[in-house]
């Protein structure tokens, strides 16, 4: 076969991986997943000191998306148990349209701790993130943390 036609025949089966990607209403974005097995949201909440430090997987709908970079998201099962899942800037940007979607995650489930400042100083960012005011005396701050630190996810309708 000739190089042209190679060529024409690679652009055709890319094309049309990506159709079909699309018209299955999947996004996929960063590694691609590669665990065999999810771990409800509920068990990795309820033993979230077990997870953290390993690789895990979960699926759910996608309740919030940040507003200004695309940086985290949140993922919630249909017992109302949630997760943050977060990327370093710029290495995953989750659309600003999931939410409602559903989404399948992949990534380390990490624990942060954190001094009482900065968690107050955490909770501020997230507030302005939010465009919401912040009021220390009513905030939520927590100075122990647990969220995945996605490498991979996938997106559907």
């Amino acid at each position: 076969m000739k190089r042209a036609s190679i060529q024409r025949v690679f652009v055709f089966v890319t094309v049309f991986i990506l159709g079909l990607t699309a018209w299955a209403g999947e996004t996929k974005l960063g590694n691609p997943l590669k665990l065999k097995e999810t771990v409800s949201i509920k068990k990795l909440v309820v033993h979230r000191d077990q997870y953290a430090g390993k690789d895990v997987q979960v699926k759910g709908k996608v309740t919030e998306v940040c507003q200004k970079a695309g940086c985290w998201m949140v993922v919630m099962d249909d017992k109302g148990n949630a997760v943050k899942i977060k990327v370093k800037d710029g290495e995953i940007v989750f659309p600003k349209d999931a939410a409602g979607k559903m989404a399948t995650v992949e990534g380390k489930f990490v624990k942060t701790e954190r001094t009482r400042e900065e968690a107050i100083q955490q909770a501020k960012h997230e507030a302005e993130e939010k465009k919401l005011p912040f009021d220390e005396s009513k905030a939520k701050i927590e100075t122990v943390t647990y969220q995945i630190q996605a490498t991979g996810a996938v997106i559907s309708d």
